[in-house]
């Protein structure tokens, strides 16, 4: 297999692995979500490693300059800085691993400013990728999952949790809510 489409399937395996750990983190299942945030990191890294040999040959000027001309392509000035945002998103993805693998209790008890900046940077980057910047079926797959995390976040926000049942999403008090 051509080594330019399987930088694709990688990219494509690293959003999917995104969004299923943000529903399973969102959903408290922090054990596998953790697998599968670490397994879609290592994909992506991978993924990086692929657009560069296969795509940019290893050259950060090939690649700042294939950024700015799909950015230009969508928006009109040639303008390349998006790739740092790339590699911010990738170093942070790779930082938020290891901070996790450090332990479930402290990730989870982190200030709260600091997890929003991360998973908002880290959203907003997986939507650019996928619904900006994606194309066919990965841009409407991007759409509906956008949507789907966004509301289970807004479900997690108003302190319930959900449980799954053979007929459906039922949510449930969050009994610590309740007795504040």
């Amino acid at each position: 297999m051509d080594g330019r489409v399987v930088t694709l399937l990688l990219a494509d395996g690293a959003a999917a692995l995104y969004a299923v750990a943000m529903v399973l983190w969102l959903l408290r299942r922090d054990t596998v979500a953790r697998l599968a945030w670490t397994a879609g990191c290592a994909i992506f890294v991978t993924h990086v490693a692929f657009a560069f040999q296969f795509y940019h040959h290893w050259s950060h000027s090939e690649a700042y300059l294939a950024t700015a001309r799909q950015t230009a392509d969508l928006f009109g000035p040639l303008w390349g800085w998006g790739l740092y945002l790339n590699y911010a998103f990738t170093l942070l993805w790779i930082v938020d691993t290891i901070w996790w693998w450090a332990g479930l209790e402290n990730y989870r008890r982190r200030a709260g400013w600091i997890a929003v900046a991360v998973h908002s940077f880290l959203a907003f980057m997986f939507f650019n990728a996928t619904v900006v910047f994606g194309r066919g079926w990965t841009r409407w797959i991007g759409a509906a999952t956008a949507i789907a995390v966004a509301a289970l976040y807004g479900i997690s926000r108003m302190r319930t949790s959900i449980t799954l049942v053979p007929v459906g999403p039922v949510l449930i008090r969050d009994s610590k809510a309740s007795k504040k």
